[in-house]
């Protein structure tokens, strides 16, 4: 797949030029998606509709708990910073614990922009996270290994340095939102697009951390990043190449496949389709 990613990205340096406006018209768009979709994996009860909402400043029809409005703003935030910073802001502590105290401030504002100090253990599924005292001595590692390897693909160096922050979980709260921003962050520094991690994908994602936590394996987790960038690319592509933009029942109909066939091609991400708003699409020419 990785070949795959390679030839999708030349394809979108060619024709994304001279279009800024629309590159950051789409950046715009995928704001609530992204909030949405993380913090629900957080098992926060807010719609992709309601958290669009939020962000919007329009009342919602039911009662919102206080933490819920704040995840969905803080996040927003976040993820607008790194879309507009990456590429003048390096990768370090620094930048970590900015980010975090912009997630978490006025949610928890004692534990907001600081790692754990040495009695805060956490507890991540059945994993015991890192010992608070090795916090910073582990994320520095993760960090100069992210850099070292190079001469890897990017959704190896990806996957291990996702897999080893949420392994550390370096914070008291808000480890998960934060270590998916960094994916984010990293991809953007480096000249590729942006990625989802849909909240349909999550016990997959979870059984990542189980696979990396068991025997150190990256596969599932460099398959889920993959086929997130490659999701990434196609709605992109669709958009900047002015195809026509389908949904997947439409696209069935139209090339006479049924549609579930369609939708195990476009999960398996073996034609162009990309799911958005919950929706598979695709672009045609």
């Amino acid at each position: 797949m990785n070949k795959q990613i390679t030839e999708l990205r030349k394809r979108y340096y060619q024709a994304s030029i001279g279009k800024e406006s629309l590159l950051n018209l789409l950046a715009e768009t995928e704001v609530a998606e992204q909030v949405y979709n993380s913090n629900a994996i957080e098992n926060s009860t807010l719609s992709l509709e309601e958290t669009e909402k939020i962000l919007l400043q329009i009342d919602l029809d039911r009662f919102l708990n206080q933490r819920e409005m704040f995840e969905a703003k803080n996040l927003a935030r976040v993820v607008s910073y790194i879309n507009q910073k990456a590429n003048t802001r390096e990768f370090n502590l620094d930048l970590i614990l900015e980010l975090h105290k912009m997630l978490i401030s006025n949610i928890r504002d004692e534990v907001a922009g600081r790692f754990r100090k040495p009695d805060e253990w956490v507890r991540v599924g059945n994993h015991i996270a890192a010992d608070p005292k090795d916090v910073l001595v582990l994320l520095t590692q993760a960090i100069a290994n992210y850099h070292a390897s190079i001469d890897q693909s990017i959704t190896k160096r990806l996957a291990v340095f996702h897999l080893r922050f949420e392994n550390i979980h370096p914070f008291v709260d808000g480890n998960g939102r934060i270590g998916r921003v960094l994916n984010n962050f990293l991809l953007l520094k480096e000249g590729w697009v942006p990625i989802n991690i849909k909240f349909i994908d999550r016990a997959k994602y979870y059984n990542a951390f189980v696979e990396f936590d068991r025997n150190q394996k990256t596969d599932l987790m460099e398959e889920i990043i993959a086929k997130a960038l490659t999701n990434s690319y196609h709605k992109r592509l669709a958009y900047l190449e002015g195809k026509k933009i389908l949904t997947l029942k439409e696209y069935a109909q139209k090339t006479g496949i049924s549609l579930s066939n369609a939708i195990n091609k476009a999960n398996r991400q073996t034609i162009e389709a990309f799911l958005e708003k919950g929706a598979w699409k695709i672009g045609v020419e």
